[in-house]
């Protein structure tokens, strides 16, 4: 059965939560390692450690590796805590995208002569699923050979159309809105679909292909 929209929500507040006990348990436990490096030494002003040190005071070099020793501890925290999120958004794609439903729209270019890409917009089965405006840094990366993943959609067995409506600026900068449509059959398991902009040199115009992945 396909994720309802009570489900996404559901979903949304169960990684919500899980984040923030992460973040929780992440607090309570460098509150922990600071309380225990101020009980297990002093902290002090380092001027003071160095005039001090001949009285048997804690010296500047020890100060300095137990507080490398802190920081090393929160990075990894940190790090831990980036990876939970991350583990956490691989599993809620899975939950509101099962294999055997998922369809995956990918977009890409090549050279992007005769088209500089502003936005696309996605039309499935006549309804509009996906409308992304695109920065100037985003247009390079995918001339430089990115494939971007612009949407992902729950469908049933069976055909479906696709419309993509593409807008830039084309030859002679003029402002250029061209569409391109396909027809595709969803079997059981996950689907992939690319969408390629790319240049017709003998009629000096953008082309625009849409083909699915095998």
């Amino acid at each position: 059965m396909l994720p309802t929209g009570s489900g996404r929500v559901e979903v949304t507040v169960i990684r919500n939560r899980m984040v923030t006990n992460a973040a929780a348990v992440a607090i309570v436990w460098l509150a922990g390692m600071l309380v225990a490096f101020a009980q297990g030494s002093e902290i002090v002003n380092p001027d003071a450690v160095v005039a001090g040190a001949a009285a048997g005071e804690v010296s500047k070099s020890q100060a300095d590796s137990q507080f490398r020793s802190l920081d090393e501890d929160v990075q990894s925290l940190k790090k831990e805590v980036l990876d939970l999120n991350r583990d956490l958004f691989l599993l809620e794609e899975e939950l509101l995208f099962p294999a055997n439903s998922q369809v995956a729209f990918f977009i890409s270019m090549d050279v992007g002569e005769y088209f500089e890409l502003d936005s696309v917009s996605l039309q499935i089965d006549g309804k509009e699923v996906a409308n992304y405006l695109y920065t100037e840094r985003e247009a390079g990366a995918l001339l430089r050979g990115g494939v971007q993943r612009v949407h992902m959609e729950n469908l049933k067995v069976g055909d479906h159309e696709l419309i993509a409506v593409f807008t830039g600026k084309g030859p002679h900068v003029r402002d250029y809105r061209r569409g391109a449509t396909m027809t595709f059959n969803k079997g059981i398991g996950a689907k992939y679909v690319e969408m390629e902009i790319s240049d017709r040199a003998a009629k000096q115009q953008p082309e625009f292909i849409i083909k699915e992945w095998e």
